[in-house]
């Protein structure tokens, strides 16, 4: 009861958090809003799952912060009031003529005062609005993307198996770690300092129409330059961001198909090129953008100078310097917002193109309603079972016909066998029948009911399923059983544990239920998580039970009590069975023979034996070769029946997580120079992107020097105007030069940046892809190491270890420094007192810095660990839709983001103060010069010019680094990334070359084991092998048998070096494996398991992938697919050998992915055959036939076997019984049987 109150719990504590955070889903059956769900073409569109609460303060922020932004101009104006007084008095000081210069000194002071009172007021105002807007919009935007990941989730988790079967689920994990963070990247606090932005630029241009309308109009010819620039750039970068994301997700989809089957390999740099060259080719235009952009804006400040000037010599009276100070000042305000606005809008387009992708994900309807209360609920489900005339074939092969119009009917409670060739359509009949997909024609009825009215969520509660390949997930063996009734109790779990004959083996772990299984059960065997399955299925108590080879994976010591179980759970309720093994369906009510997709027989076993049809063919076929073994009387079965009662092997797992980490030769902290470092081989174009950067940020104070030039050039307009304009020529022609020379480096910066950021990307992804590649087993054995944080790691990461960051730290460095310079070297005392603000802005910067730092690490685990539990839901659809469990991983995907999300909302307070803190300190700190310039220039006679260009060079530096601060949060997780990357990137695998290691290019196929002790890594305390002793021969067939978890799976690892043993050696041709080159070893192996892994490919790669030390031919190919006995079904697919398999080898049943998966193993050519159960997922026909290949294979090779279906291994040369770790008994068939030790119990016990 104790398990079951948790339980309840957990479910209260996660509704709680949900209703917390107002996470508010929209059912399933309604879909968005049509006007909203369009997409996220409009801004707005990304905001369309805020609540209205919050769109009522994202509204509110939105106008605080334009408020913000029309407040900023208002310097200008005191700006231009101040600057007019300081003329007056220059004009009235410093020229000998004049008399007027004492009341001219009273009104410099009484200006200054004005200026510093009301600029410092307005600096206040800007600071309290910034930190408004920004909270405003980060707090809700944390919301939102926490709401919109849990509901990308939810929608994942709620689309029928049909739509799966043309989407790739590895694509999703690339979604959900990359693309929403580029999402949430695009609606979070840089909204705020965009509108800010360009409600500047609109107050700005206002006041200068208002002070000047004629000089501003000419400042404004460079706008519409400037707007065309920056659409055409927007819409570049939201083409080429489509394409990137799509060539991303690709890669993501492979890496993660590689990683789930990890003892396969592939390649996966083509997508990653692909997304290089668009990704450089968006830098490209990016760059060109952004230059005519630069010069547009410097070009307009120089034509505003020099018709201003013109308008003043030619007498117009509305325009004095003070006037032309406020016009042009405001011009350029108005133009520079508009051009740093230049990367938000890049941040929102690429941010369109993520959400885009992910809202039509959430918009998609699936063609099944899975969602609950949406159809019939019947009192009560009998089990009667009717497929009327079922036309099938699956959407992703349309034009291969599966079912051709099958009827079969099922009475309540009667036990149905399905049986026939593989591939017939025998487990398509169980999909349909839990509506994983709906007929082409024709209908399924359950007690008279078309499934298609029934409330599918409530209808699959009915269902219990056990699979041929079992999914379990990264929990502990008790949440994996709980999974089949979220409410059942410990004691309902022991229960369905003792009756799938699991219980001993569980009980005997140091962990017992509590024991993590790994992922998709990973830490287990193939015995043991098919138990643990069967269990998941038994506790559910179900009126309809699927069974698809639910036995195919057991030893012969565990086959007969399981069936035994499953006989006992069959009883009063309907059970339908998918069988090859078809001594194990003898005694069902009806057994039903399938061929092309119809029913050709049906009967009991003795009426269709008698019919000596297809069903007789199939049990003749299948009972061959053990016929002489089958008189064993009832009394001795009955004792090997006890003995395997008392004598469950299975104690031991396979392996174990352990929940310590593992020390790593990890490297402890990273900089962004070990990213330069990485990125040397662009040295060329980081240097030039350097340049660029250095040049653009030394295009501001050179700025300050023209303007204060010519300000100081005013002074003599009215005593000399010939002077005045020569002068003004020649600084506006500075001012185009200036324009050109940021141009080219903006392009330098961007370009280069960008060009090098990408392949560095690619180099990064490659070499963390291939650092997993090398890493040993016991790596990839701890959950910290699951597929989705690893496929997170490597979408993420690499993605934010680069970009335009190291462009914007020099541009900054470039800008600050020179500005430092000319303020200490036109007037130095003006320079100390300016200087005074930089180490203000250098402690806002390090405080968002430190908070961003430690946030970003808890976001980054946090991400990884929710991604892995979506990855690993989503990757097994199947079994969490037949089980109903969507919810529950939903919650558990919610709880791993919650407390984060709850920090992150605290954290917004601070993050928004310095945000604000930071644009006040500017206004604050060009005060403070001003003020002090006026008294410098009345007291000590400075130049006036001199103060502008120590204040206007003081204001461009901090602008420069106030800018940088905004992207602090991208830097810092920059820097995060770049630590997880190297550490990835340098890890020692403790499975590697050693130094002097030998390229093995021939070998004879000699194999020996000599005194082998071995415990998996994560489990050191249970011993897996304790001094096994074994010698293979030359072209000798070994093959090993024993209960479920005694070593044999062990053994072939050990050979592969997946891992290394903890004492003794295993030897190829005498050389110790460990001296041999991992490449060169493996190379002379080749492996069919148990599980084959297929990867979404062709079925021609597939083969071709078996080696990959050259290309294969398709001669090559075919030759292997005959000798698999799959060549005459590829054949007659419509795009032969180059259908794509689907997602896991999914379109293919059982049969046709293990025949694959053998040819794959034979285009090798390998020296040593190693087969783990290569036949048991096939029928009798299939089986006889590849049996034959793989005996014909077997000729000139060492071949290293594991076998439960004895018959298959009777022909071995030698065969060894592991039990406890060691060998117990070797000898051939005859030699074995004859001794009657265990080899003749197991015999017996299968026959």
């Amino acid at each position: 009861m104790a398990a079951k109150k948790t339980d309840g719990d957990q479910d209260g504590k996660a509704a709680d958090k949900k209703q917390a955070l107002d996470v508010k889903f929209q059912s399933i059956d309604d879909p968005a809003d049509p006007d909203e769900a369009v997409d996220a073409s409009s801004f707005t569109g990304l905001y369309r799952f805020a609540t209205q609460p919050q769109k009522y303060v994202i509204v509110i922020g939105a106008i605080i912060a334009l408020i913000s932004g029309a407040l900023q101009p208002l310097n200008n104006l005191l700006f231009g009031d101040l600057t007019q007084t300081i003329i007056e008095y220059s004009q009235a000081c410093f020229i000998p003529s004049s008399t007027e210069c004492g009341a001219a000194g009273d009104n410099l002071l009484a200006g200054i005062k004005h200026f510093a009172l009301w600029n410092s007021l307005n600096g206040v105002a800007i600071m309290i609005t910034a930190y408004l807007a920004t909270e405003a919009f980060s707090y809700n935007a944390i919301k939102q993307v926490f709401k919109v990941r849990s509901l990308y989730l939810q929608r994942l988790l709620n689309k029928d198996i049909p739509w799966f079967d043309v989407h790739n689920s590895g694509d999703f994990s690339s979604r959900m770690a990359d693309d929403l963070s580029k999402f949430e990247d695009g609606i979070g606090e840089k909204v705020p300092l965009f509108l800010t932005l360009q409600g500047s630029f609109i107050s700005a241009i206002t006041l200068a129409l208002v002070k000047g309308w004629e000089l501003a109009l000419i400042c404004l010819i460079s706008l519409p330059v400037s707007l065309i620039a920056v659409g055409l750039i927007a819409f570049l970068t939201t083409k080429f961001s489509k394409k990137e994301l799509d060539a991303y997700a690709e890669a993501g989809s492979i890496a993660e198909e590689v990683l789930t089957s990890i003892r396969t390999v592939i390649g996966y740099d083509k997508s990653l090129i692909f997304a290089r060259n668009n990704n450089i080719r968006r830098h490209f235009f990016e760059g060109i953008g952004y230059g005519l952009l630069w010069l547009c804006i410097f070009s307009s400040y120089g034509l505003a100078f020099w018709y201003g000037v013109k308008l003043m010599l030619d007498g117009n009276p509305v325009y004095t310097p003070g006037n032309m100070i406020t016009v042009f000042f405001s011009v350029m305000t108005g133009s520079m917002n508009f051009g740093v606005a230049s990367p938000f809008i890049e941040a929102f387009a690429t941010a369109k193109a993520a959400g885009g992708k992910i809202f039509h994900t959430i918009d998609t309807s699936p063609t099944i309603n899975q969602s609950k209360n949406s159809g019939a609920k019947l009192d009560q489900v009998r089990g009667n079972i009717k497929l009327q005339n079922v036309k099938f074939q699956y959407p992703s092969r349309k034009d291969v016909p599966i079912l051709q119009g099958i009827d079969l009917e099922i009475q309540a409670g009667d036990t149905v066998a399905l049986v026939g060739s593989s591939g017939c359509g025998k487990s398509t009949v169980l999909q349909l029948v839990q509506r994983f997909y709906d007929p082409l024609q024709g209908q399924v009825f359950i007690d008279g009911k078309d499934v298609k009215d029934l409330d599918l969520s409530w209808y699959r509660q009915s269902i219990g399923v056990v699979s041929q390949e079992p999914v379990l997930f990264g929990t502990t063996i008790a949440e994996n059983i709980r999974y089949g009734n979220k409410e059942a109790t410990e004691q309902d779990i022991v229960q369905a544990a003792k009756r799938a004959n699991a219980h001993r083996f569980i009980k005997g772990l140091p962990e017992g239920y509590h024991t993590l299984v790994g992922e998709r059960g990973a830490q287990l065997s193939g015995g043991q998580k098919q138990r643990i399955a069967i269990a998941r299925a038994l506790v559910r108590n179900p009126a309809i039970l699927l069974l698809d080879e639910a036995t195919s994976a057991l030893d012969t010591n565990s086959e007969a009590k399981v069936q035994a179980a499953l006989d006992r759970a069959s009883e009063n309720r309907t059970t339908i069975i998918v069988a090859h093994r078809l001594s194990t369906i003898r005694g069902a009510n009806k057994i039903v023979v399938i061929s092309d997709g119809k029913v050709v027989e049906q009967g009991t076993h003795e009426d269709l034996m008698e019919l000596k049809k297809e069903y007789y063919t199939l049990v003749t076929t299948q009972v061959q070769g053990s016929e002489k073994f089958e008189n064993i009387d009832e009394t001795k079965e009955k004792k090997i029946l006890d003995y395997a009662e008392d004598d469950d092997e299975d104690f031991a797992p396979r392996k174990e997580i352990d929940e310590e980490a593992e020390v790593d030769n990890y490297v402890k902290t990273a900089s962004l120079w070990s990213i330069v470092k990485l990125n040397s081989p662009e040295w060329l174009s980081l240097v030039l992107g350097c340049i660029g950067a250095g040049a653009m940020g030394t295009a501001f104070p050179i700025f300050a020097i023209l303007f204060g030039n010519i300000l100081q050039v005013l002074q003599d307009i009215d005593s000399n105007p010939d002077y005045v304009r020569q002068e003004t020529n020649k600084y506006c022609l500075y001012f185009v030069l200036a324009g050109v020379l940021s141009m080219c480096a903006t392009f330098l910066q961007m370009y280069m940046f960008g060009r090098a950021g990408q392949k560095l990307t690619l180099r990064i992804r490659s070499r963390m892809f291939d650092a997993l590649l090398k890493q040993e087993m016991g790596y990839f054995d701890r959950k910290e190491n699951g597929v989705g944080s690893l496929c997170a790691k490597l979408s993420n990461e690499a993605a934010q270890a680069t970009g335009q960051r190291i462009g914007t730290i020099v541009n900054s460095l470039a800008t600050l420094s020179l500005s430092v310079f000319l303020a200490v070297y036109y007037e130095w005392r003006l320079g100390l007192v300016a200087m005074v603000f930089v180490p203000l802005i250098i402690v806002a910067t390090f405080l968002q810095r430190r908070q961003m730092s430690q946030e970003s690490d808890d976001y980054k685990e946090s991400l990884q660990k929710s991604t892995k539990i979506a990855v690993e839901a989503v990757g097994s659809i199947r079994t969490v839709v037949s089980l109903g469990c969507e919810e529950t991983f939903l919650n558990l995907y919610i709880n791993e983001l919650t407390p984060h999300i709850k920090k992150c909302l605290r954290n917004t307070h601070a993050r928004a103060f310095i945000l604000g803190f930071s644009r006040a300190i500017m206004i604050f700190a060009f005060s403070a010069c001003l003020v002090y310039g006026g008294y410098l220039i009345k007291n000590d006679n400075v130049q006036y010019g001199d103060v502008f260009k120590v204040a206007q060079a003081l204001i461009m530096g901090t602008v420069s680094i106030a800018n940088s601060l905004a992207f602090t949060p991208n830097l810092e997780k920059g820097l995060v990334a770049a630590r997880t990357v190297m550490n990835m990137i340098n890890r020692i695998p403790k499975v590697s070359n050693s130094q002097n290691a030998l390229i093995k290019k021939t070998a004879d196929g000699n194999v020996d084991y000599s005194q082998i002790r071995f415990a998996y890594p994560t489990r050191d305390s249970i011993q897996v092998l304790k001094g096994l002793d074994l010698s293979v021969l030359q072209g000798k067939t070994v093959a090993l048998v024993g209960p479920s978890g005694c070593g044999k799976s062990t053994i072939i690892q050990l050979l592969e070096r997946f891992y290394d043993p903890a004492s003794g050696t295993v030897s190829l041709d005498k050389d110790d494996i460990k001296s041999i080159t991992l490449d060169s070893l493996r190379s002379h192996l080749g492996i069919v398991s148990q599980e084959p892994n297929l990867f979404s490919r062709s079925i021609a790669e597939n083969i071709a992938y078996g080696d990959n030390s050259r290309q294969a031919t398709e001669v090559e190919i075919i030759e292997a697919a005959r000798k698999a006995n799959i060549h005459n079904f590829i054949a007659h697919l419509p795009k032969g050998y180059k259908t794509k398999l689907g997602e896991k080898g999914t379109q293919l049943s059982g049969g046709q992915k293990q025949r694959i998966a053998i040819a794959r193993a034979l285009i090798r050519q390998p020296k040593v055959l190693l087969l783990d159960e290569a036949t048991s997922a096939l029928d009798a026909e299939s089986e006889k036939v590849v049996q034959e290949a793989l005996d014909n294979a077997k000729q000139g090779r060492t071949c290293l076997t594991i076998a439960h279906r004895l018959t298959t291994i009777q022909d071995a040369d030698l065969i060894c019984v592991v039990n406890d770790g060691v060998i117990v008994e070797q000898g051939n068939h005859t030699d074995l049987i004859e001794r009657k030790g265990l080899y003749y119990r197991l015999h017996a016990h299968q026959h």
